[in-house]
């Protein structure tokens, strides 16, 4: 099919807005996107400001930093240490204090473009860097491939170690990638010709943006290098991110394009070549052609000529056997992975591809039925206005379900609260967005909840009765603050304050408010909701208001802090396991409270609430108590059975927590309870 033609020109813009209508479905309309983006820069701001010099900083990165939300894009996750830096010149050593930083010195005169050996130039406390280093011609190095030895967590089961990365797999559906790194304020040199190149994208701004962050070292050597379990690959990852998010929305929806075209075709033309190219070939030939200004104009009707050029880019590269890296060029990407039979294989393989022109689409399951409804209607009508194509719920569940899962803070004491408050403080007069100004808001009332059971359990059994009554009174009015401006499972936190307090019929109060809001039409639980009564009850009313009427989430616990003392156990057991948070259902939250309080004014109402919760526990199917939180569910239900004294019920509870997935690890707080149990 000639697209070329002037007699299918009105065809092929149809072609293209129908592509465009289709992947904004997939990848996102502009403005979900800006929300996915601009709730995690919120969180790295203040996480960035709060960090301390000897803490770590991690940062998320790759696919979904740069927006996308993908079935199969990865977490993948940066973490570098915060007093430690790499320099590329001794005379840079003055930026820094160096009582508190130790620097380290990159060492590429050995090294193939792009890759560096990082010697220890001051010393270290860091035992995981002082095990990995090695020593070379009388000087000290650190290696890359001990270090990821030194950092591997197996955060959960069956991780593994891939490139740079640990790698694996949570409920065997979302992958994850966690590397640690070393961060670098200057500018690579060998990346200078870069700047140069930036004549019309980036912008100035842009640029000196990105110079300014500098980069970092991830722990992988060159397969041809001389010191390839020395070396360290130069990660410009802050800068890819910031790049993207410089695209506009059909440059961004073209890389998704061929992000998508990769899994579902290139990838499924033979096993011989279906892992060599990656989505990272992908991004960096989308780089290089907005660079060159290769397609006059990136808009809707204009999509699939954007789409053609970049795949006719990645031809050309694969026939060469060279995919230039776009910050240093002389670093060939394909260059231990694209060559001889295999480059021959695959180059044949596209070409293939290439012959059949756009047509090659339709081989991707995603895309065809948008292209085939053109083809075989060429007068239809196709509205490529972004704000048609998703209603008001669609867009505020994307909106509170990023908001949710950003909230990443877990101060250790009331001394990192109060520095978190301080620093929401200053960002307060800060131009910011809508989505960050409501992204902010959401951390504040997380943080004002960690501060307020801080102060209260500072100040119990301290035998100062004055001193805990003004404790009381201030964590009471900050966790009702919270709830203000927070969502309805934010007021649950008042619940258990009470409770914690013995104001036991306070706080079945509160659960009763709970259970009301709860059971409103209009709810909106995650993705579950009624999109007609939610817009019906809060409809064009600002978010701030739909939060706090009709949006509720998990309860959120910070493992540094305790809120109900019959759940500490399970957090000494998270936080010995690096896990900083744990996340229980709402729902069942609820009913733990209710049995909790009601043992000590009724114990017949106590038996009623165990046994909706047992019921809950049981037989939800995932509505209120996803996959991720049953290991926390069952060890709830077993607690509440053994404090009853039903033993035999608790042992299965506790055992059915051990068979679910690990996703709270109270693992070893499980096996404690099945001992104490004492049933032989």
């Amino acid at each position: 099919m000639d697209f070329s033609s002037r007699n299918v020109e009105t065809g092929f813009q149809h072609l293209c807005e129908s592509v465009f209508v289709r992947l904004c479905q997939i990848v996102g309309t502009s403005v979900q996107v800006a929300i996915r983006r601009e709730t995690v820069d919120i969180t790295e701001m203040v996480e960035r400001r709060v960090a301390e010099n000897d803490e770590d900083i991690a940062i998320l990165s790759g696919s979904m930093r740069e927006g996308f939300r993908l079935k199969e894009s990865d977490l993948d996750f940066m973490k570098w240490l915060n007093n430690h830096r790499v320099i590329w010149d001794m005379c840079q050593s003055e930026y820094y204090y160096t009582e508190n930083k130790t620097l380290i010195i990159s060492d590429s005169s050995e090294s193939p473009p792009g890759f560096t050996l990082l010697e220890l130039l001051t010393p270290t406390t860091d035992r995981r860097v002082q095990s990995a280093c090695v020593p070379m011609n009388d000087r000290l190095y650190i290696s890359s491939s001990l270090l990821r030895q030194q950092t591997q967590t197996h955060h959960y089961p069956g991780s593994t170690e891939h490139g740079p990365c640990e790698s694996g797999e949570i409920l065997g559906r979302l992958e994850y990638d966690f590397a640690w790194c070393f961060a670098c304020d200057i500018w690579p040199p060998s990346a200078s010709s870069w700047i140069n190149r930036c004549l019309s994208w980036p912008d100035r701004e842009v640029v000196d943006d990105i110079i300014r962050n500098g980069c970092h070292f991830v722990p992988i050597g060159h397969p041809l290098g001389l010191h390839e379990h020395e070396e360290w690959r130069i990660s410009f990852s802050v800068a890819e991110h910031k790049l993207v998010h410089t695209m506009n929305h059909c440059q961004f929806l073209t890389y998704g394009l061929l992000k998508i075209f990769l899994k579902e075709v290139m990838d499924k033309l033979s096993e011989e070549t279906n892992k060599l190219l990656c989505s990272y070939h992908m991004k960096t030939v989308v780089f290089w052609v907005i660079q060159q200004n290769v397609v006059p104009l990136w808009c809707p009707h204009n999509l699939l000529a954007g789409f053609w050029v970049c795949f006719k880019f990645l031809i050309n590269w694969v026939y060469k056997g060279v995919c230039p890296n776009f910050f240093i060029p002389k670093n060939n990407l394909f260059l231990t992975k694209i060559h001889g039979s295999a480059q021959r294989s695959l180059f044949l393989q596209l070409h293939g591809l290439y012959e059949k022109g756009l047509v090659c689409l339709l081989q991707s399951p995603s895309i065809r039925s948008y292209i085939t409804d053109v083809l075989y209607n060429p007068r239809l009508s196709i509205c490529t206005n972004e704000d048609r194509m998703k209603s008001e719920c669609e867009y505020d569940v994307g909106l509170f379900h990023e908001i949710n899962r950003n909230v990443s803070q877990a101060p250790e004491n009331l001394a990192s609260c109060i520095k978190y408050l301080q620093v929401l403080e200053l960002m307060i007069g800060e131009p910011l967005t809508q989505y960050q100004v409501l992204m902010l808001q959401r951390i504040t009332a997380y943080i004002l909840q960690n501060t307020a059971f801080s102060l209260h359990n500072m100040y119990t059994n301290t035998g100062l009765n004055k001193q805990m009554y003004i404790a009381d009174r201030i964590s009471r009015h900050m966790l009702k603050l919270a709830a203000k401006f927070g969502c309805i499972s934010d007021m649950m936190f008042i619940a258990m304050h009470n409770y914690k307090a013995l104001r036991y019929r306070d706080a079945l109060s509160i659960t009763k408010i709970i259970k009301d809001k709860l059971a409103q039409p209009d709810l909106m639980y995650y993705a579950h909701v009624d999109p007609e009564r939610y817009t019906e009850s809060v409809g064009g009313q600002s978010w701030s208001t739909k939060m706090r009427k009709a949006v509720a989430r998990n309860i959120v616990l910070n493992n540094n802090v305790c809120y109900i003392n019959e759940l500490l156990t399970e957090q000494k057991s998270a936080l010995q396991n690096n896990r900083h948070k744990s996340f229980i259902p709402l729902f069942v939250v609820v009913q733990f409270v209710e049995f909790l309080c009601y043992r000590h004014i009724d114990t017949t109402l106590a038996q009623t609430a165990q046994e909706e919760l047992q019921v809950l526990v049981h037989h939800d199917q995932g509505l209120y108590v996803s996959e991720h939180h049953r290991d926390i569910s069952w060890e709830i239900l077993g607690i509440c059975q053994q404090m009853t004294g039903n033993l035999h019920a608790a042992l299965f509870s506790y055992q059915q927590s051990c068979t679910q997935y690990p996703w709270n690890k109270i693992q070893n707080a499980t096996q404690m309870r099945i001992q104490d149990l004492h049933i032989t």
